[in-house]
């Protein structure tokens, strides 16, 4: 298992730009799949973006394409979620998580407040 601790967040206008950043502690980091998730109010909680250990593919759900998007540095074991145009339905608490093959989300982090004013 891996510890994950995200920061970044806060509060920013709609149309504003906030970049997460989650920092892991596994020097195995880089045999992960890292996500980005969040949860909104009165929401359950979605998968926003995930990228492949080496960074080479990545996804979003559809209601933040080309707006967000998910990297990692494997070199400092950080996954981060550049979210650019922000909108007051971008708010919610944001978490990363890490995926291996054999145990699919088994790590998350705290989690970091996004609030997004319209």
């Amino acid at each position: 298992q891996v510890q994950l601790v995200e920061s970044g967040g806060g509060l920013v206008q709609a149309g504003g730009s906030m970049r997460l950043s989650c920092a892991a502690s596994a020097r195995t980091f880089r045999t992960y799949f890292m996500g980005w998730f969040r949860r909104a109010p009165g929401k359950e909680r979605e998968l926003v973006a995930r990228i492949t250990w080496s960074g080479g593919s990545t996804w979003y759900t559809d209601s933040v394409k080309g707006r967000f998007t998910i990297s990692r540095d494997n070199a400092k074991n950080t996954v981060y979620l550049q979210m650019n145009s922000l909108k007051s339905e971008d708010t919610a608490v944001y978490y990363c998580a890490a995926s291996t093959v054999s145990a699919s989300w088994s790590s998350w982090g705290q989690g970091t407040q996004v609030t997004v004013s319209s």
